[in-house]
């Protein structure tokens, strides 16, 4: 009889149950779906951010007048209007003011929030809830309402700060004119415009002090190093892009006060608290100058550029050395 062999049984595999895995990949088409989410966004920014700005290059270029204004037939003048402005010595003397408005206020800005930041890190429970709170709400407070107060405070004759320096027998400061003193009105606004950065700042750097772990605290301790020791060589070089951020944010910030001095001085008595926004808006509403306004405005974003640069540069290059 003839032998038959027996087939060996074939494994086949089980089909795996369809799931995502095994689905198609979508086509190129199908990638352009988050795209098409982010489009509105993008467009909304190149509206209210790139095409003022574009608008601003190109009036300060041309001769843009009240009549222009209407007619819209604007001339191009190319850098005359730059010309013009770089050879006003008040442009120069708004400038130098700025600068130091700036410096003022971005070194106490960081000192006192960097002191905020540190106390609130060693409070307990209750009291670091409590500052928080308060920083919040000094923060969210609207910069024209927060003025609008510190203007009261220092009413020359309805104003706390002069009932409370005349009830301590400073005879003196009885219906004291503040805003009619151009140290005073600067003094004034620093202190509004660092009333209302320091939350911002003291709640970013206080985040930031929560991420460094303690071990390292507890060793630079165990070495001996004292309170401003450890700052210097644990804390500040753990979280130095944090201070690089927060400072250029600053410097941003204090470089275009201009809603805070326009509401309480207009940029006097005289120009004792004219900055270059504050120029800016002057030069182009005084006399309609809408052309050397714009590039009042162009000039100051290429400084404040430039500051920020030059910061950079010197914290990347110190960072490049070796310790």
């Amino acid at each position: 009889m003839p032998v038959t062999r027996e087939r060996p049984p074939q494994h086949r595999p089980a089909r795996r149950p369809a799931g995502p895995s095994s689905r198609r990949r979508p086509g190129p088409r199908h990638n352009l779906w988050p795209y098409a989410l982010i489009t509105p966004a993008i467009g909304g920014m190149l509206y209210l951010l790139v095409y003022p700005l574009g608008r601003a290059v190109l009036i300060s270029l041309q001769d843009f007048r009240l009549r222009q204004l209407i007619s819209g037939d604007a001339e191009f003048v190319g850098l005359r209007n730059y010309r013009t402005l770089l050879s006003d010595p008040r442009f120069w003397e708004v400038a130098g003011r700025t600068f130091v408005f700036m410096a003022i206020n971005v070194v106490l800005i960081m000192a006192i929030s960097t002191l905020v930041a540190l106390m609130t890190e060693r409070l307990g429970r209750a009291g670091r809830t409590g500052v928080l709170c308060a920083l919040v709400l000094a923060w969210a407070m609207p910069v024209v309402a927060a003025t609008t107060v510190f203007q009261w405070l220092f009413h020359s004759e309805f104003g706390i700060v002069n009932w409370s320096l005349t009830s301590l027998g400073f005879d003196s400061f009885d219906r004291y004119p503040w805003f009619a003193n151009g140290t005073a009105a600067f003094a004034i606004l620093i202190v509004l415009v660092v009333w209302q950065s320091v939350p911002f700042a003291a709640i970013t750097l206080y985040s930031a002090l929560t991420t460094v772990p303690t071990e390292l605290y507890e060793s630079a301790r165990l070495d001996g190093a004292s309170g401003s020791r450890v700052f210097r060589s644990v804390t500040f070089p753990m979280l130095r892009p944090i201070f690089m951020l927060v400072f250029s944010l600053e410097v941003i910030w204090t470089f275009k006060a201009f809603v805070q001095i326009w509401v309480m001085t207009r940029g006097g008595p005289g120009d004792a608290t004219t900055i270059l926004p504050v120029y800016a808006v002057q030069t182009a509403l005084s006399s309609q100058r809408y052309d050397l306004g714009s590039a009042a405005s162009m000039v100051t974003v290429v400084l404040m550029s430039g500051v920020l640069v030059l910061y950079f540069r010197q914290m990347f290059r110190q960072e490049d050395e070796p310790r």
